[in-house]
């Protein structure tokens, strides 16, 4: 089975007919139906990862699904405002809040925040002292692992996220009287396709929260998992099946023994119902090698230059041909810019365009599109047969000063 849909081919089809340059195109009824099926349980309280597409009609599905909003910054938080969400469905997450920054947020009504450091404590603290309001805060903490085991619940990595268990034994909370410290937040790497595994990861991890929780005196009414549930990228791998991860959560649930279990999910969300349509400029052959260069590359689509994930990769008109190896390219100029090697038709030229699939997460919005002035991608939405542009193509002239 192919990840291009007839719907979607046929309207990237109808928009090719019309722009010569690259663009997205998201299909919602696929994103609804996805999303109803996620919030058709109890067990789980899910918020949206806004990073992984801030688009305003992806918000608005997650919305009306009845997700609520994990945002990182000031800009994913008026994005979400301005789609009429309330305040009190937004949690604000992320390495970098600043006083200023959670000023800010306290000011736009938010109350629920999760602190990576006992300075943001402290911050969260005095600005809520200033604004006469209590907030309700997690603790995010990293974990850590044996040396010889490499972990997606942290492993031997050091990031900036959060804390371990011994660094947060410095806090105090009963320094903070405007807070309440509701629970901990953690979170695991990875495009993670596996429900064994996850349970695994989950359950290694509840005896040290709950340790840590009753060294600091916090009720763990909380516990926040994060992310990391994968979709497939190739048409053989695993796919995750939801009724068996909420039976798993549910146990992990009961066994951790909190009032709410929360997730925050954006690729597992939205990943799927996405598309890159980009034209091919050019194929050559170079020391026995099919190269091909598109008029997109990580531009628009950076993943695949920095993990090793390429989005699968499909020509858009029929063909009969034998399929053929061959490496895609982007435009700019650096070896960066290569989006993998694919199996095309071999009679692939000049006129195609190619479409890249499960690009509805970490796909323009994750991109470094300023990079050699090239045009910033469309953004068009496929919604009851009805094709609407979101946000028009753009030269570099909308940018440039």
């Amino acid at each position: 089975m192919s990840f291009l849909s007839t719907p979607i081919k046929q309207a990237v089809e109808q928009v090719s007919t019309h722009l010569d340059t690259p663009f997205f195109i998201y299909d919602l009824d696929k994103l609804t139906a996805h999303l109803n099926q996620l919030t058709a349980q109890t067990d789980v309280k899910l918020w949206y990862a806004v990073k992984a597409n801030p688009l305003s009609r992806i918000i608005q599905c997650l919305d009306s699904a009845g997700f609520n909003f994990d945002v990182a910054s000031k800009g994913e938080l008026e994005q979400v405002l301005a789609q009429g969400i309330d305040s009190e469905r937004v949690l604000n997450t992320g390495p970098a809040k600043s006083p200023k920054q959670i000023s800010h947020f306290i000011a736009r009504g938010v109350r629920t925040f999760v602190a990576e450091s006992i300075n943001q404590v402290r911050w969260l603290n005095e600005q809520a002292t200033k604004a006469n309001c209590q907030l309700q805060v997690l603790l995010r903490v990293q974990l850590r692992w044996p040396d010889s085991e490499k972990n997606p619940l942290g492993g031997d990595s050091l990031t900036p996220f959060g804390l371990g268990c011994d660094e947060w034994q410095a806090l105090t909370v009963s320094d903070y009287p405007a807070l309440n410290f509701d629970g901990l937040h953690i979170f695991q790497w990875g495009n993670m396709l596996s429900t064994d595994k996850l349970a695994e990861l989950w359950r290694a991890m509840i005896a040290p929260l709950q340790q840590l929780a009753s060294s600091l005196n916090i009720n763990l009414n909380i516990l926040d998992l994060g992310g990391g549930l994968g979709i497939p990228y190739t048409q053989d791998a695993n796919r995750l099946d939801w009724s068996a991860l909420i039976e798993t959560l549910a146990a992990i649930k009961a066994d951790a023994g909190v009032k709410e279990l929360w997730m925050e999910l954006g690729r597992y969300a939205v990943g799927e119902c996405g598309h890159y349509a980009t034209p091919v400029v050019e194929r050559k052959e170079n020391y026995n090698q099919q190269q091909v260069i598109l008029s997109g590359g990580i531009n628009h689509l950076l993943r695949p230059a920095v993990t090793s994930q390429d989005f699968p990769a499909a020509l858009l008109r029929e063909s009969t041909a034998e399929p053929a190896a061959m490496t895609l390219y982007g435009p700019l100029c650096t070896a960066l810019d290569c989006l993998g090697e694919h199996q095309l038709a071999s009679d692939l030229n000049e006129q195609d365009w190619l479409v890249f699939s499960q690009c509805g997460a970490y796909g323009f919005t994750e991109s470094m599109p300023y990079f050699l002035c090239h045009e910033l991608a469309a953004e068009y939405i496929l919604e009851q047969g009805n094709i609407e542009c979101i946000r028009s193509a753009e030269d570099a002239s909308y940018y440039l000063r």
